[in-house]
């Protein structure tokens, strides 16, 4: 029986509860059905805890202040989705109440739990029960009802279990929806296996199977327009986040808007992301976007429920990629992806997480990055543990992705695929243009900190005054190298549309026989990605 846990423990319990989070990501995910058929609230909550993960790898987790920091800083720059942000104010609050302790006792544990019920409904405007908020005031009950004098942080662990679970059974009869569908609530659902995987770590006990998916809570409801779960981070905020609320709610709702230490992450449903991000990024630098169309995604997941008994084909692919509109793309070739790129590397365990989701028994990764292929391979190589076929196609750009993922097939085996699409890869060119970070002189350039800068395949070849000087001198560089007949260009939030106009009027005119289809959700941090054939 535990009587305490020391920082480096309360570090190591996080971890494992986000292991024991994963097998449970595909159960939850087809639990959902608030506030509208979004279905990734599993996978949204997963790729919250993974950011803690990360940030607890970094952390002196010999003290305290500083595992809490991880956890808070960490929830935060990774919250996705709805629940994932009222996840993160959560642990927020959690945090808050173990900062200054040198040890978690079982009266620390119940008082932290009871701050992460305050935090939590303090983040909602508008605080709907029968959803994770009832589940964390379960959980903050049963923990207060023995806290005081609990012998272990097992009997606390067990209390909170006990009446959060009688919480989440009870959320159909305060949320008609739910009821509807004849399911409890999936934040709610999360949140109780996220804490079972602390007391999980406790406890000693081994990793769960995961569960089979019988049914799926979207079959209820029919098919219509449910319009886009946007998402945004920013950084070097100085504005209030009331002030950001403010401004973004006329856009739409299930508003949450969320910060700390000059970060702000946002979350609405609306009928204009393009809209919003534009507007928003007045407040800060955008750091990350996200947008679902959720429309596609029910569509996806009522295949996905028919499909739940048939043998899976050969072969899955995962990818890692940033922006939405590019997301979107690889997901369109049927690819699971990670999150993440250049700025933002995912680790191993994240492309682990991925291939093992998958129920395919070859899995083909395309890391699109040059810093992401070591940890791709290493992640290949730990698959095999679990029984998975494992090729990495070394892809460095973007671009390279996209063509390769433009070849893939579930249905052929490895063997025919991987030729192939290294073929692809290798044939693409990727245009990227952003800002330099620092003043630097590379590659014969002097390169100021702000300038617009232009990538060809991932190797700096130019410095603009404009970003869209800087794509339309890459394009004379690339079409001097050789015939290319299609740009596939994606831009960035803060684009506006009059300059996009007359940038694509100016391709136009300077590169008659390119056809340029122009999509929105390029890389965060960049104002244009193009890939060309």
């Amino acid at each position: 029986m535990a009587e305490a846990l020391t920082p480096d423990a309360v570090a190591k319990a996080f971890r494992y509860a986000t292991d024991w989070f994963a097998v449970y990501v595909e159960e939850t995910n087809a639990l959902n059905v608030y506030p509208v058929p979004d279905g990734d609230t599993g996978t949204n909550m997963h790729l919250t805890l993974q950011s803690v993960r990360r940030e607890l790898d970094l952390a002196d987790t010999s003290r305290m202040g500083e595992v809490a920091r991880a956890i808070s800083y960490g929830s935060l720059l990774g919250a996705r989705g709805n629940s994932g942000v009222i996840t993160s104010q959560i642990l927020k609050g959690f945090s808050e109440a173990i900062k200054n302790e040198s040890r978690l006792t079982p009266a620390v544990l119940a008082r932290a739990l009871e701050q992460g019920q305050q935090t939590g409904y303090k983040a909602v405007m508008k605080p709907v029960e029968g959803t994770i908020l009832t589940v964390i005031r379960g959980l903050a009950d049963g923990a207060r009802s023995v806290g005081g004098k609990a012998a272990s942080v097992e009997e606390v662990l067990e209390a909170a279990l006990d009446a959060g679970r009688k919480a989440l059974e009870g959320t159909p009869e305060l949320l008609p929806v739910l009821k509807q569908a004849g399911v409890v609530d999936a934040g709610g659902a999360g949140l109780i296996r996220l804490v079972e995987g602390l007391q999980g770590y406790v406890l000693g006990l081994p990793l769960p199977e995961p569960p089979k998916i019988e049914k799926y809570a979207q079959t209820a409801f029919e098919e219509e327009e449910f319009g886009y779960c946007t998402e945004f981070l920013m950084e070097g905020v100085a504005e209030p986040v009331e002030t950001i609320r403010e401004a973004v709610s006329p856009y739409g709702d299930s508003l949450l808007v969320v910060g700390a230490e000059g970060y702000v992450k946002g979350h609405i449903h609306t009928n204009d992301p393009d809209g919003l991000l534009a507007m928003v990024a007045r407040y800060g630098k955008m750091v990350r976007t996200k947008v679902e169309d959720m429309s596609q995604q029910h569509t996806e997941i009522l295949g996905m429920a028919g499909a739940a008994d048939e043998a899976p084909p050969p072969t899955g692919l995962v990818v890692v990629a940033a922006g939405w509109g590019l997301v979107k793309a690889f997901r369109g070739f049927g690819a699971r992806v990670v999150a993440g790129g250049q700025t933002a590397n995912p680790s191993v365990q994240d492309i682990l997480d991925a291939i093992k989701s998958l129920p395919n028994p070859h899995v083909i990764v395309l890391p699109n990055n040059s810093n992401v292929i070591m940890s791709a391979n290493q992640a290949a190589e730990l698959a095999k543990g679990a029984g998975k076929h494992v090729v990495v196609v070394p892809t460095r750009t973007l671009g390279a992705g996209l063509a390769a993922s433009v070849v893939y097939q579930a249905d052929a085996e490895p063997a025919e695929l991987v030729p192939e699409m290294e073929e692809a890869a290798a044939r693409a060119v990727t245009l990227e243009v952003t800002r330099a970070s620092r003043d630097v002189s590379l590659e014969g350039l002097e390169v100021k900190e702000g300038k617009p800068i232009g990538l060809k395949n991932d190797k700096l070849v130019l410095v603009a005054e404009t970003p869209e000087e800087a794509l339309v001198n890459l394009l004379r560089l690339t079409v001097a190298d050789g015939e290319y007949e299609i740009m596939t260009l994606f831009h960035g939030a803060t684009v506006q549309k009059e300059t996009l106009e007359g940038l694509i009027s100016t391709i136009n005119a300077q590169f008659e026989d390119l056809s340029v289809e122009v999509l929105p959700g390029g890389p965060d941090l960049y104002d244009y990605l193009a890939a060309l054939e």
